[in-house]
């Protein structure tokens, strides 16, 4: 993941409260109160995070100097939110988290599986990592590239990515199938580059 970003905020529709709302709805049985959000981008998934009930600390990383700035903007003066220019393995976090959030991030990371490990050191007992990546393999396109995807995941690549890491799966499925075609038409057929 490098230092500077330059989709637009984590290219995951941030125009789009809905959204948001949705997956944070689907994770919500698996929030705990110590919460990390990793690539926090410049915090519209951490807001919606921070007015969740059993919240008592987030903590939102985000390594990319151009939009650390207006998340540490956004999240001043919160009580028991902090906004931190890091990425998640040089945080040293050690079995004192309840949940870590990937939303569109573990795909920009060249070593996921690296990532996975220092995620599962993090967690207490009963923690719980909330993933939400880009899927299927062959969907991958330029435009991917561009804004530094190093990947796209299958349902049962993932699965055993998760696995191999340590941990114990709860669900996992497929979003939003009725953006397949389009998708694939635009960005891997004709190439489009938005």
């Amino acid at each position: 993941m490098s230092r500077e970003y330059f989709g637009k905020d984590l290219e995951a529709m941030s125009f789009a409260p809905n959204y948001h709302q949705w997956i944070l709805h689907e994770f919500a049985p698996y929030i705990g109160e110590d919460i990390v959000e990793v690539g926090a981008g410049t915090g519209n998934f951490s807001e919606l995070l921070l007015n969740t009930q059993h919240r008592r600390k987030l903590v939102a990383l985000e390594p990319s100097a151009n939009m650390f700035a207006e998340l540490e903007k956004r999240l001043a003066g919160i009580p028991n939110a902090e906004a931190k220019s890091a990425f998640f393995g040089d945080c040293g976090y050690r079995d004192s988290l309840d949940t870590v959030f990937y939303i569109n991030v573990l795909e920009h990371i060249e070593n996921d599986a690296q990532e996975l490990l220092y995620v599962r050191d993090s967690l207490k007992s009963g923690g719980y990592i909330c993933l939400f990546v880009p899927a299927l393999t062959y969907l991958y396109s330029n435009l991917d590239k561009k804004i530094g995807h190093f990947r796209r995941y299958h349902k049962q690549s993932l699965a055993d990515l998760m696995t191999a890491s340590g941990f114990k799966l709860i669900d996992i499925k497929y979003f939003d199938m009725a953006g397949i075609l389009p998708w694939y038409v635009a960005f891997v057929l004709f190439k489009y580059e938005a």
